[in-house]
């Protein structure tokens, strides 16, 4: 969805917030912010953060993903850190991410929600790992202290629903707060179909195909009552969407584009630049087509501003 039609929806279902989480990427948070507050809805602007596992706790080249939301100015500054170093400090070989101990040091300012099924924590409960799923828990709530939600969704996939009773029971034993989401890809139901062939598009597959990602049906944007019929045994969990909501009180700041200079005079690089490239192109023309370009062509597109 686009950032326009996330706030108009927002809006017509009445809600009071709504978060956008890019993947490696704050992509869309300017937009995003502008047309929630537009609309009079709260944007939360956060980011999927891809994070290499610990090697201690089954690592070995595993990638997880990480919900980080922006609380404050100092979260927000955090998370652009992080989401820039997931491209620029990884060979260039792999996949962008950041490594676990990146988070220290640029952890402060951010809500951290533990990703549903690509998430670490509900990935290791599914596959029976308890000891590795506690230690990496443990891991989290250092680096987000009273700043860490344990993410229960429940959208029919498998790797969740195996660990949810896990995550519920480990978030009581541990003190942490539990938070319903509902991962949104689509406007409403409807439009499944065509975010499937969308998906195919993006990822060069045929619908026939067996092995390909496909789109979840429960990947639309519920309202309130449908979310709250969903998790009618976990309360809590849905109260505490509110709560998050509060805590984020940041939007994208208003900023012009910060672009590189080109020398001490980007108007002469330019202009020599131009005047190459025209001359590579001309090569071998006759001198009074050459000479009809650079009257008419360099003069009127780069005019001398000396």
């Amino acid at each position: 969805m686009e950032p326009k039609t996330i706030a108009s929806r927002a809006a017509m279902l009445g809600f009071p917030a709504i978060g956008l989480t890019d993947r490696n990427g704050l992509y869309g948070a300017m937009p995003f912010s502008d047309a929630c507050l537009a609309k009079g809805v709260q944007p939360i602007v956060g980011a999927m953060l891809a994070v290499a596992r610990p090697p201690e706790i089954g690592g070995e080249g595993g990638i997880d993903w990480l919900v980080l939301l922006a609380k404050d100015d100092r979260g927000y500054a955090n998370l652009c850190k992080l989401v820039s170093s997931a491209h620029l400090d990884r060979p260039l070989e792999q996949e962008p991410h950041v490594e676990f101990a990146s988070l220290d040091g640029l952890n402060d300012g951010l809500i951290a929600l533990t990703a549903g099924s690509e998430g670490a924590l509900a990935r290791l409960l599914a596959d029976g790992q308890r000891d590795k799923a506690e230690a990496y828990l443990d891991r989290l709530r250092a680096l987000f202290p009273e700043r860490l939600y344990v993410e229960i969704v429940r959208r029919h996939d498998a790797v969740e629903d195996a660990a949810e009773d896990a995550l519920i029971e480990l978030a009581f034993a541990r003190d942490l707060p539990l938070v319903a989401t509902n991962p949104a890809a689509y406007a409403d139901p409807s439009f499944h179909a065509a975010h499937d062939a969308m998906l195919c598009i993006a990822n060069s597959a045929y619908v026939e195909s067996a092995e390909r990602i496909t789109s979840s049906p429960d990947a639309w944007l519920k309202d309130g009552a449908a979310m709250a019929e969903l998790f009618a045994d976990l309360p809590e969990a849905i109260a505490n969407t509110a709560v998050i909501a509060r805590r984020c009180a940041v939007a994208a700041p208003q900023r012009r584009p910060i672009l590189p200079r080109l020398g001490e005079d980007e108007d002469e690089q330019l202009r020599r630049d131009a005047r190459a490239g025209l001359a590579e192109r001309l090569r071998g023309r006759p001198a009074d087509q050459r000479e009809e370009y650079h009257r008419h062509g360099v003069r009127g597109l780069l005019p001398d501003r000396r």
